[in-house]
């Protein structure tokens, strides 16, 4: 069970890291901090469409192996003691 438990913590490390790459990584809808720091100029120098999909795609199925790792890491968590 440490080895489980060890590939998870590494896991959650990754998947930590590159869905806040991920997320900074996407386009600014306006109306936030950035607006305020003079990123709210639109310009047609974003991302395509199907870039911005699989973006999107990408940061979907990384969050949900992050949220897995997570749920399974609290699991062992709990059921460690018994």
């Amino acid at each position: 069970m440490p080895i489980l438990e060890f590939i998870l913590q590494v896991l959650l490390g990754i998947t930590s890291l590159l869905l806040t790459l991920l997320i900074l990584l996407h386009k600014g809808r306006g109306g936030g901090l950035s607006d305020m720091f003079g990123g709210g100029t639109t310009s047609s120098l974003g991302s395509s469409g199907l870039a911005e999909r699989n973006l999107n795609r990408f940061t979907v199925v990384l969050a949900l192996a992050w949220f897995v790792s997570i749920v399974a890491l609290g699991l062992i968590t709990k059921f460690q003691g018994v």
